[in-house]
């Protein structure tokens, strides 16, 4: 079950090469970038992934697989205690 909604911040799986945002120019997006899903396609099979730096500046906006993504999650889950 897929449970990425849009504003998520992502992780790529795989290394990715594509284009800087509106420059055109080349760039290459190592597996672990971290991403924020900006929308979503076809109920979770694609998402549109902006990639931004510390300033919130975008350098990176890519269409990804739902494969290609994992989310992170920030918040501490349920805990079950295993004897």
């Amino acid at each position: 079950m897929n449970t990425i909604k849009l504003h998520d911040t992502v992780a790529l799986l795989e290394d990715i090469k594509t284009y800087q945002f509106m420059t055109d120019n080349p760039i290459f997006l190592p597996k672990g970038q971290v991403g924020t899903v900006v929308e979503i396609y076809k109920n979770g099979e694609a998402y549109e992934v902006e990639f931004s730096d510390k300033n919130g500046q975008t350098y990176g906006l890519v269409t990804l697989k739902s494969e290609q993504v994992i989310c992170l999650h920030y918040t501490k889950p349920s805990l079950t205690v295993v004897n």
